[in-house]
């Protein structure tokens, strides 16, 4: 495997550990991920909850534990640490500076267009921004705003495919449809980038995501135009993941057919693990309708039968009468819980495999 460069840090595998909320990567994930030379993602969600020890105010709270956990991923790791901050979310803004004050690499964002993510860099920063994206107009858009703006460009793209688990910035009926594949999608953003390369002479990876699980996959992206891989579902069964240990054995017990798209109180749709609380929405859950956190913009408590916040730190700590979990399309193919170490010597031995010519090809 090549190495990945994103601006003038240089990760020894191009393997990115996605972002997952809430609790699922913290310090713990993201710093082993780096320790073995991927980019170790922590994510930004419902921290004002993991941490309300801290502070009886959520958004306080959150960010005193995103810094927290920044501090404990360097402390664990010499390698690339990244944060996964969501447009969505209502204290987006002042996760973002926490993030850039204490010097995290990159910034990852997506759940929305992340159109003034540069505006909150100061003349010392060195955290590399990197938009989570579903379409090159969105590719175009981001860059066009960011360059006429804040003479900047991002320092990557992430592309994510409809098969990703977790929220998908795709309608319910594109999810499905060939056209809006990651492999349909890919060489378009990849063509797209490339327009801002050339004319602004500044490298922008484009980093394929959703639904990547094996060395093969990896192997079949990079083939057409990936510089990199983001991978999340993989990564959840693994000694080092921060979830619970019945959160890790509930990717282990799925079955294809539990893999399912819900609809999001956030307004988008999910990938998700049917599970008893998931089967008590479609029956007509109701639940009081207060927010304690208001920590989702689109979110309307008032038409919204479940705080998801609140469920998906449930099934954080392996409550499922609850709370779901969220989960990429190849969830259901986990058969054991396995070091990183040992996730990513696999994928990178069926990325070699995958990569000697066949018989019929000599």
């Amino acid at each position: 495997m090549k190495t990945l460069t994103i601006g003038d840090l240089k990760a020894r595998i191009p393997i990115i550990q996605g972002g997952m909320g809430v609790g699922i990567s913290l310090s713990g994930l993201a710093s082993a991920v780096a320790n073995e030379g991927g980019i170790g993602v922590i994510s930004a969600a419902g921290l004002g909850l993991l941490y309300k020890k801290l502070s009886p105010n959520y958004t306080e709270a959150g960010n005193l534990g995103l810094a927290a956990e920044i501090r404990k991923a360097r402390e664990k790791a010499k390698g690339i640490i990244g944060v996964n901050v969501m447009v969505a979310l209502s204290d987006f803004a002042e996760l973002v500076k926490t993030s850039i004050a204490e010097k995290v690499d990159i910034i990852f964002s997506g759940a929305g267009l992340p159109l003034d993510l540069p505006s909150f860099l100061k003349k010392d920063s060195v955290t590399k921004l990197v938009p989570i994206v579903s379409s090159a107009r969105a590719v175009r858009i981001i860059c066009e705003k960011w360059k006429n703006n804040y003479d900047y460009l991002p320092d990557a793209v992430v592309l994510e495919g409809p098969k990703a688990g977790g929220h998908l910035g795709y309608k319910e009926n594109q999810l499905e449809d060939e056209h809006f594949s990651l492999e349909e999608l890919l060489p378009q953003v990849v063509e797209e980038v490339s327009h801002f390369e050339e004319k602004y002479n500044k490298r922008i990876p484009v980093i394929a995501a959703g639904g990547i699980y094996t060395g093969e996959d990896i192997k079949r992206v990079m083939d057409l135009g990936a510089s990199g891989v983001q991978l999340g579902t993989r990564f959840v069964a693994t000694t080092e993941c921060d979830a619970s240990d019945a959160f890790k054995e509930s990717y282990i017990k799925a079955e294809e057919k539990d893999i399912e798209i819900i609809k999001s109180p956030v307004g988008m749709p999910g990938r998700a693990i049917h599970c008893n609380f998931l089967q008590k929405v479609k029956d007509g859950l109701k639940q009081p309708k207060v927010c304690p956190f208001n920590c989702i913009k689109t979110c309307d408590i008032s038409r919204s039968p479940y705080c998801i916040v609140t469920a998906l730190y449930n099934a954080f700590k392996g409550n499922f009468e609850n709370g779901y979990a969220f989960a990429g399309s190849n969830a259901w193919r986990t058969t054991r819980i396995m070091s990183v170490k040992e996730t990513i010597s696999e994928l990178i031995n069926e990325w070699k495999r995958s990569d000697q010519p066949t018989l019929s090809s000599r």
